[in-house]
């Protein structure tokens, strides 16, 4: 007597697998497009042709196009704050580390403009979608924690002044970067210099350097 081997159902693997290439192409095209147009600029027809991807399937994975946004400001967000957590910089003597993460920070501007403009673009809007966001809260606060940790390292051993708010020198070395990418134009005309040509920035990143070590020494 045979016995019938009942068909087994096609793996879902494949299909999760695909799902997820589409999510990622959608998030890159997404990321592309906002970066050059803003949220209010951003249009949903032109992320799906660049997705290659259906419109529909972007409104069922994200909901809407301020979903779409939020979703890639909070990936932009983890990608820096995960960047910055690989520096491990809990390893390193106090003034190095923090010398490699104003080195960090201007280096990052720098190959990700697309953060910059992401950022410029939430503030028109008054950092409404991060209001929403509690991964971002959670990556900054792991972010401002390892920066305590440089300061009272530096302070137990004599390099830095005690007293200095991790949240006050974070703002400051991401403003001697942010500032000086996003007035390069304008800069360069009013300062007439070339401010992206290679040695100027050498030049600059040595002074930001300078600023912030100037800023914490005892």
């Amino acid at each position: 007597m045979t016995t019938e081997i009942a068909p087994q159902e096609p793996a879902a693997k494949p299909r999760i697998r695909d799902a997820e290439a589409t999510k990622a192409r959608i998030l890159d095209a997404a990321k592309k497009e906002f970066a050059k147009n803003g949220l209010g600029g951003g249009r949903v027809d032109d992320i799906a042709e660049k997705a290659k991807a259906n419109k529909r399937m972007i409104y069922h994975y994200f909901g809407s196009k301020e979903g779409l946004f939020q979703t890639v400001l909070e990936n932009a967000y983890v990608d820096i704050r995960t960047a910055e957590q690989k520096l491990k910089l809990d390893h390193v003597e106090p003034r190095q580390a923090l010398e490699k993460l104003v080195r960090f920070t201007f280096d990052y501007y720098l190959k990700n403009p697309e953060f910059i403009t992401l950022v410029n673009s939430e503030n028109l809007h008054r950092a409404k979608h991060l209001k929403k966001s509690e991964v971002v809260k959670v990556y900054s606060r792991k972010f401002v924690a390892m920066v305590e940790d440089i300061l009272e390292r530096g302070v137990a051993t004599g390099v830095f002044r005690p007293g200095i708010d991790p949240v006050q020198l974070n703002i400051t070395i991401a403003a001697i970067g942010y500032y000086y990418m996003t007035n390069r134009f304008t800069g360069s005309i009013v300062f007439e210099r070339d401010l992206m040509a290679k040695d100027a920035l050498e030049e600059r990143l040595r002074f930001n350097i300078e600023t912030i070590l100037r800023l914490v020494a005892p």
